[in-house]
């Protein structure tokens, strides 16, 4: 009885322990670049109030990489310095930050991947939308647009993510699942296509301006991968002098404000929506799992993503798609409201109908 009870009580003592640890980690969530907003703006601030909540004495240290992934290696190495319990890591570049992943496993700090992968090296969880049902939901929808075209061949230029990541790879296999069917067909010709790297909505821009002029304007639809690429086609268009949906731009992701925005005014036809608080919040649960000594909770694993290193145990989130006529999707999800949609765009009939 009393080995029992000492037992319990070395027991109990030791989970007092842990949550002591846990309560007073220090956390590191490393941001990729500024190029793509909603890191800063949104996934940032969302992390820090979600693990408030579930470990309310942890610090959370938030750092940017400014799109250089040798800067983001330092960073890596400075959270190990300071003495990291976890990292939280989007990575700058997923090709070349193998180098912190092993440095990290070097001195057993855990690494969630946060939606961009990082290949080559061992992560704890990738916590992200699933990038393939994503791809899938742009092609749909281009698929749609297109096959309500009475032209033949319609011209589609292809604006790609970061090449080489895996995100990427998943959105472009989504998308061909419908786009190469009407190529197969003659319904499609891709007269540009090219990756973006770093996601940087500037590049994006100048492939879409080059591509417009090198087929005398001769471009019916600018399909991107997320709401950086789209707006990168908008503002080709702008500076060349079309009005709205005189093109067609696709393609979107993540329902920025600004994409939103250029959907309500006809710049835009599409943005998938992530709900960040939701991938937030996952992210969290995870973190607070792993730093109370409890894993990565088997509950929220719902598949795997191999990032040449191993199978890193994935929460796969849901999307779904926005057009002008489900942008009350998203203030009903409580990710914007409509006076933020509207700024800017209060003359549209959307917003009159909604403000």
């Amino acid at each position: 009885m009393k080995k029992t009870l000492a037992l319990a009580i070395l027991s109990s003592t030791a989970l007092a322990s842990a949550a002591i640890a846990a309560d007073t980690s220090k956390v590191f969530f490393l941001l990729p670049n500024t190029t793509t907003i909603r890191f800063e703006s949104r996934d940032a601030p969302f992390f820090v109030e979600a693990m408030k909540e579930r470990v309310p004495g942890a610090t959370v240290t938030v750092q940017n990489a400014q799109g250089d992934p040798q800067q983001q290696q330092r960073q890596i190495e400075d959270a190990i310095a300071q003495g990291a319990d976890l990292i939280l890591l989007t990575s700058a570049d997923a090709n070349l930050v193998a180098g912190g992943l092993a440095a990290a496993e070097a001195d057993n700090i855990p690494v969630i991947l946060y939606d961009h992968d990082a290949i080559g090296g061992k992560a704890e969880a990738h916590v992200v939308f699933d990038s393939l049902s994503v791809g899938q939901a742009q092609g749909r929808r281009a698929a749609e647009l297109i096959e309500t075209m009475d032209k033949s061949p319609v011209k589609v230029a292809r604006v790609k993510g970061n090449q080489g990541e895996y995100g990427t790879g998943q959105y472009e296999k989504g998308q061909d699942e419908f786009l190469m069917p009407l190529v197969e067909a003659g319904k499609v010709e891709i007269v540009c296509d090219q990756y973006t790297q770093n996601w940087d909505p500037t590049l994006a821009q100048a492939f879409a301006e080059d591509c417009l002029t090198r087929n005398g304007g001769d471009v019916d639809v600018f399909l991107g991968m997320n709401d950086g690429t789209t707006g990168g086609s908008v503002a080709a268009l702008i500076s060349q002098g079309y009005a709205p949906g005189e093109k067609i731009v696709t393609g979107g992701q993540d329902a920025t404000v600004e994409a939103l925005r250029y959907i309500a005014q006809g710049w835009q036809d599409n943005s998938v929506l992530k709900d960040l608080r939701l991938e937030a919040n996952a992210a969290a649960d995870v973190a607070a799992s792993i730093l109370a000594g409890n894993g990565v909770p088997a509950e929220l694993v719902n598949g795997a993503v191999d990032n040449e290193y191993m199978e890193v145990p994935a929460v796969f989130l849901p999307v779904s798609n926005i057009t002008r006529d489900t942008l009350g999707d998203v203030v009903s999800a409580g990710v914007w409201t409509w006076a933020e949609i509207c700024q800017g765009a209060e003359d549209t009939e959307v917003c009159k109908q909604n403000q």
